[in-house]
């Protein structure tokens, strides 16, 4: 019975350094969050680089023609300000069947063309009697 009562206090103190051995190395593990915003070797506080704001509506439209690498892009819309129509669409395609890729934005009012070919030797004029015509190939 001596023999057991000595090996409890023993086995307490076992289990407690084990355990403050395992919190340690767990703690040494742990991020320290002190380290982000601690000041760096300049002097500056560490800040995270502005996010661009996400495109939308018209630029990201004109964002998608221009990753198509096309050469000439052009807006075009009518010239009263209402909205394309299907027989605005079909001129469109009719008089510019060069154009590889449209896309309509602006609530429908304008759409945007991508194309290799110079539609300026085409059917431009044709084109900008109807609509208005805008050149953003180099914009």
């Amino acid at each position: 019975m001596v023999v057991e009562m000595k090996r409890k206090p023993f086995q307490s103190i076992c289990f407690s350094v084990g355990l403050w051995i395992v919190v340690s190395l767990f703690a040494g593990c742990m991020k320290n969050t002190s380290e982000s915003t601690a000041p760096q070797a300049n002097g500056t506080a560490a800040q995270a680089s502005p996010q661009a704001s996400p495109l939308t509506g018209f630029e990201k439209d004109l964002q998608y023609i221009r990753n198509g690498q096309y050469a000439y892009v052009w807006v075009f819309s009518r010239k009263d300000g209402k909205s394309l129509d299907k027989d605005d669409a079909r001129y469109l395609r009719t008089n510019a069947p060069q154009v590889v890729d449209w896309v309509t934005t602006d609530e429908g009012k304008k759409v945007i063309g991508g194309t290799n070919f110079n539609l300026e030797e085409g059917n431009l004029d044709l084109l900008k009697k109807r609509f208005v015509a805008e050149d953003y190939s180099g914009k």
